[in-house]
Formats: structure tokens, sequence, C-alpha cells
């Protein structure tokens, strides 16, 4: 066995060919003096992205069937904006203090939980910001390990007494951090930020190469536990997820382009120029109303770009016209959410589902169900507002289109499409398949009471509260009974099963893994937050071109 101070400098000579040239005992030092500056310059990037940001939290209780089910939960849904470093010793003697700006600017106005506030959330994301340096850290090296395709140097680390005394109320972040071994940027970290007079939530941060020489925080899984008698029991699960630092699309050149070859495409088509029935204009009319609010939501980032996703939601749409003998013009299409609360609604002709919701959703069946409804509300002439025609109820901010883009059904119009529903699913490839479907909906209904925050949409209908389900109830009458203990039934999936969101573009793709055979009915987790553990890939040589290509490098 080497001596441990032996084998730092083997790994480092390993994984820093560049350094070989320079003495063994500065080569440490470098290492270091690099991940420090890149979390320097990590806080100047933040500074100029607003990214969207989402916590999800549950408050979850021992079960001794299921090990741990949530009781309570909280959401927060904002925009990042970086405020000033927090002030030190020096600064807080230059002039009169002002008050620093939040990290977070809230989008969702039912925060309004005292214990997790979204600001310390956010801190998650930079490591001690304005504090982070070889002055006020000690870094102890630990070994060598891939993270995926990425090798990376393991550190400890733990304020020295110098930080500590220097601000009891924020004793710094104590933990262990994963530094790439190219670059030397910080892709992993997890740990606690602690006071000598509060503790703080543990969590566990990664990021994600999303652009040349670029690694940016995509997600942060939080997790807290009591000390209970003798052993410790888990009492918080958090999720933070981090999107949309480069959602902008295309160019405007672009989509310039685009509007001139479709109108061209249009007037050819045409059978008599000039010559528009009331039919087609109203149809018109509704279009550009729908096209308004879907372009408005993907350009704030709420909504996935066009994909792999929707095609695979199309599929299914087709799936249930053909056996319905239906034939749309114009053609039904389907977008993604990319918020965690479940939901689903129609923006005229396009349906749409939240992340979450696709998440969580067992199987291709009750998939069929949620889209059923949703069709069954087209096939209903249930219109869209079409104030959203005019450009002006468009042109609001993020906060306002949240309040104001309303996509309610009345019960009566619930009531049509889920009969519809039932009509389209009994003559549909999924009529045999339906218990699932059925065993979701009871699982949501017994969730929903502990989970208000996960089941209260953004923009559509409520699936259920804490009295009971809202919609497709032929289909709950028919599901077998629900036994959560039992791994011959899945009711619903944890969240985070299906779809991979990309942070920079907000692109989603479906996950390509198979599921693991259940162990007991503790790994079942419906509903539940799980750890995150991506994947992690350096960008491609054409994936750097292309993404330097189109921010204009």
């Amino acid at each position: 066995m080497f001596p441990k101070a032996r084998f730092v400098l083997l790994v480092l000579a390993c994984a820093a060919p560049a350094l070989a040239d320079t003495a063994p005992a500065s080569r440490l030092d470098q290492v270091l003096d690099a991940v420090v500056a890149h979390e320097r310059e990590l806080a100047a990037t933040l500074e100029r992205h607003h990214p969207l940001v989402e916590t999800y939290l549950q408050t979850v209780k021992p079960d001794p069937t299921l090990g741990s089910v949530p009781v309570r939960d909280h959401y927060f849904f904002g925009r990042l904006q970086l405020g000033a470093p927090p002030a030190t010793p020096a600064t807080q003697q230059e002039g009169p203090r002002k008050k620093p700006r939040k990290n977070t600017l809230s989008l969702f106005e039912e925060f309004h939980s005292q214990t997790f506030r979204p600001e310390g959330f956010a801190r998650m994301l930079i490591l001690d910001r304005g504090n982070f340096d070889r002055d006020n850290y000690a870094f102890d090296f630990v070994r060598a390990e891939f993270l995926g395709e990425v090798r990376t140097l393991v550190f400890d680390v733990a304020p020295k007494p110098v930080r500590v005394q220097r601000n009891k109320r924020d004793g710094g972040f104590t933990g262990r951090i994963w530094v790439e071994d190219r670059e030397y940027h910080v892709v992993r970290y997890n740990g606690v930020y602690a006071s000598m007079l509060t503790p703080g939530f543990h969590f566990d941060c990664w990021r994600m190469n999303l652009a040349p020489g670029l690694w940016l925080p995509a997600y942060v899984y939080t997790e807290e536990a009591e000390r209970a008698s003798k052993q410790l029991e888990l009492t918080h699960r958090g999720q933070t997820r981090i999107w949309g630092y480069d959602v902008g699309g295309q160019s405007a050149e672009d989509e310039f382009t685009k509007v001139l070859v479709e109108d061209r495409q249009a007037n050819d088509a045409a059978e008599s120029p000039g010559m528009v029935s009331p039919l087609e204009s109203a149809r018109a009319w509704q279009g550009e109303a729908e096209a308004n609010v879907i372009r408005r939501l993907e350009r704030s980032g709420l909504l996935a770009p066009p994909g792999e996703v929707d095609r695979v939601l199309e599929t299914v749409v087709g799936n249930l016209e053909v056996t319905n003998q239906l034939a749309l013009d114009p053609p039904v299409r389907c977008r993604v959410l990319l918020t965690t609360p479940l939901e689903s609604f129609t923006v005229g002709r396009t349906i749409v589902l939240s992340r979450g919701l696709i998440d969580v959703l067992p199987d291709e069946a009750s998939l069929a169900m949620v889209l059923a409804h949703e069709l069954g509300h087209v096939l209903k002439g249930h219109r869209l507002d079409t104030r959203y025609a005019f450009g002006d109820r468009v042109l609001v901010g993020d906060r306002r289109a949240l309040e104001e883009f309303v996509f309610e059904r009345d019960p009566g119009e619930e009531a049509e499409a889920d009969e519809k529903a039932v009509e389209l699913l009994a003559a549909s490839p999924y009529k045999d398949k339906l218990a699932g479907a059925g065993l979701f909906l009871k699982a949501l209904s017994l969730k929903a009471a502990n989970l208000p925050s996960l089941i209260r949409p953004h923009f559509g209908n409520r699936m259920a509260n804490h009295t009971g389900l809202f919609r497709m109830g032929k289909i709950v009458e028919t599901a077998p009974e629900l036994d959560f203990a039992s791994l011959d039934q899945t009711a619903a999936l944890p969240l985070g099963s299906r779809v991979k969101v990309d942070p920079w573009s907000a692109r989603i793709e479906l996950m390509k893994t198979s599921r693991a055979p259940l162990l007991s009915a503790r790994e079942k987790m419906p509903f539940q937050i799980t750890p995150l553990m991506p994947y992690l890939a350096r960008l491609g040589e054409e994936q750097a071109v292309e993404e330097a290509s189109r921010r204009g490098n």
C-alpha cells in the first residue's frame, strides 16, 4: 500500500498529464486553485442566466410495510435571479447596508412555509458563494472515481476555524466534492450548510456538461432524518430541478423563414384564393389563440420543445383515433409541460400533459386513459378562450402567464369528456388493459389528501382533491382492490421515472432504462421522491460544435 500523500500524487499525475512538467508537490495546489477559480466563474455565469427552478419536498413518516410514506408536501416554482453574494466583514463596513436581492423570483405564490425557504434551496446550487477558497476551507483527497463516463477526483471538504469564527450564523459547507479530471470543474457535491446556531438540510447536487467548458447545476436531492430512540428515521425528501439555461428556441431569422414558407404553401393549396368560409375563419381564429399560447409557454421554458416524447403521446392518440374511425383535421397534437404537479389539459387541439404525470403513470393504458379524457374535450367541441388570439394577451411576464393562462373546464364539460373517453377506450386496443389505469386513479385518490401540492395544477383541472377523484369514475369502478403491499400491483411509479430533461435547452426524452424487479413493497414508492443519480458524460465534439454554432460563437 502506498502512503496516502504519495497515492494522491500518483492519481493526480495520471489525471493531469498537462501538469507533468511541474513539481509533484505543486500538482495538488494547481488542481485546487483551478477548482476555486471555476467555482468563482460559475457564480458569474449564473448571474447571466435565469433558468427555472422547481423544488418539491415531501415530509414522510415511517411505515412498517412500505418503509416510509409521504404525509405532507411543499412546492416552490420560480426563476433563478442570483443576488449579491453574502457580505464579508470587510464589505460590511463600506457604507450603508443594502438589502440583498433574493436568489429566486417566485412564479408560484403558494409557497408560504416558514420552515422550507426557497432561498435556502437556491443556495445549494453554488458552493459557499464568496467564501469557497483555500483560505477558508481544508481539502482532503479521498480517491479517484467514475461518475458515469467522467473520471473524477474526490475530496472531503470542511471549513477552517477562521471561516466558522468569522460567521457563526453561517458555518459554511461541510461534505464531499467530485472534480472532473480534465479542467477541474466540480461536478457533484453533497453535504450540509450548518452553523453553530441552526442545522441545515443535507443535500446532493449534480452538475452537467451543458455547453463547451461549462458544467451547470441540474439536480439537487435533499434528505433529512431525526433520531428516534436508537435509530435515525427519515423525515424529509426533496428534489430541486433546474432547466432552461438557454431557452430561446430557434433564432428569429429561422422563425421568419418558417412563417414565409408556411404561408406560401397555404396559399398554393387554397382552392379559391380570397374565399374563406365562416367555419374556416372560426377555426383559424381559434388556431391563432392556440399558437399564441403554445409559443408563449415554450419561450418561457414551461413547455418542452417538440420532440420524441410528443410523438410517443401522439402515437397513443392515433391508436384511439384509428380504432374509433376518427379522422381529425386539423390533427390533434401533444406537448409536455415541464413541471412536477400532476395535470393534463387542452389548448385548442393541443393536449398537454405535465412531466410529473407522465413520470408516475404505470403503463401505456393509463397514459391512454389520460389522453382519451383530453381527446374527449376536443371531440365535444370544448373550445379555447379566443381572447388569446389578441397579441397583447400573451405579451406578459412569466408570473402573469401563470395567473392568467387558465384552461380549466367546468364540471359539465369534464363529465362530457369522461363519457366520451370511456366510449373511446371501449373501442381501443387498451380496452382489456385498463385495470392499471383504475388502480392509478384509486392510488391518486388515497394520496391526494397528503399531497396537495402534487395534485394542484398550474393551468388545468385538478385530477383529485382531499375528498376524492374528479374524473374517470367508471374506470375506477372496474378496477381491482388496491393493495400497496402487493408486488403484483404497480398503481403508480416514483417521480422521475420516465422523462429526462436537458437542463440547457429544456428538450426532453424518455429514459432508456429497463425496470428492475421489485424485491419488496418498500421499493414501489408511488408518487414519492427518490434520490437523483444522473449518468454524467462530457459534451461530445459534435454536440459542442452544434452548441457553439447555435450560440453564435
